[in-house]
């Protein structure tokens, strides 16, 4: 993965990937307060890239800069505008977006309010989030010692910059104790979510994932829904213990980065025969099918861009 691309759009303007530079006494990055998202373009059937679901993932950051009390100076459409024209600019067909509410320099302290809010938008061609074995035969999976932010100290709703120590220590253990990611439960011990994936598990045709009461509430998660509604299933929202995980037939992970992943273990208990199974291949194919506009009742989904 390379993240050089050709510009990156900074409060209103094009800078060169080169000159896109924040002051080092930024108060973010002393003290985490940002807003973000990750975002996916795709091609298209006609040659064309497109942002599946741009205008939830906007929603989303201006919520999560609200629910900080940051102000923007940006409106919903500019920002959507920001992101289709730093696809364009970048000449990106397939790519991932990050744009990046944060608090500049000014004050210090954790006081500070009148600082500038800047806000940006880059671009980077992004493969399988978890590898291509990941994506292909799934992943090996351990249950965190950490467990995840209580929704009422880090509001988990928001998806904020410094919310994610907590999932990359995570991540960190599980990949040092050779895992490809790690499950993190809730302040109640049960199933909460990935590093930053959602969860589903499949046991005898029943299809359940957490509530969105202690986890971040996913796009993808709330398309996986939808494709399993159209195919006939009903998602069960409810808590469960990871146990309830050791004795699925099929469990995967979904995200906008990781798409959607299926897990071939949990904590060195196989998960079904240790293979996606039919349910996962359905959503998977079918997510993977529809970002690229090749599923009718997704199409509305993705906003065009047209290239320079």
């Amino acid at each position: 993965m390379s993240l050089k691309s050709k510009v990156i759009w900074m409060d209103g303007a094009f800078v060169p990937f080169d000159d896109a530079r924040v002051h080092v006494l930024s108060h973010a990055l002393h003290y985490g307060m940002g807003a973000f998202e990750g975002i996916r373009a795709y091609p298209q059937p006609d040659g064309k890239a497109g942002i599946f679901k741009l205008d939830d993932h906007i929603d989303r950051l201006v919520d999560t800069m609200r629910i900080l009390m940051m102000p923007s100076n940006w409106s919903h459409e500019q920002i959507k505008q920001a992101c289709l024209e730093t696809v364009a600019e970048n000449g990106f067909q397939e790519c991932y977006l990050r744009p990046l509410a944060f608090t500049g320099m000014g004050k210090m302290g954790l006081g500070a309010r009148d600082n500038p809010i800047h806000l940006i938008v880059a671009a980077w061609t992004w493969g399988a989030y978890l590898g291509a074995d990941g994506m292909n035969k799934g992943a090996n999976l351990r249950t965190s010692s950490y467990a995840r932010n209580h929704p009422n100290a880090s509001m988990a709703r928001a998806k904020v910059v410094g919310h994610y120590v907590n999932s990359i220590i995570a991540r960190y253990e599980a990949n040092d104790d050779g895992f490809d990611e790690a499950l993190m439960l809730d302040f109640n011990g049960y199933v909460a979510e990935g590093t930053g994936e959602n969860v589903f598990y499949v046991r005898n045709g029943v299809v359940r994932t957490p509530p969105a009461a202690n986890i971040l509430p996913g796009i993808t998660r709330s398309t996986v829904i939808e494709i399993l509604n159209h195919n006939g299933y009903k998602v069960e929202e409810e808590f469960f213990g990871r146990d309830a995980l050791y004795c699925a037939d099929e469990v995967f992970l979904c995200g906008t980065a990781a798409e959607i992943t299926p897990v071939r273990s949990l904590d060195r208990r196989q998960i079904g025969d240790g293979a996606p199974g039919p349910v996962t291949k359905l959503v998977q194919e079918t997510y993977l099918a529809g970002v690229r506009g090749g599923v009718d009742w997704m199409q509305p989904y993705i906003s065009a861009i047209a290239p320079r």
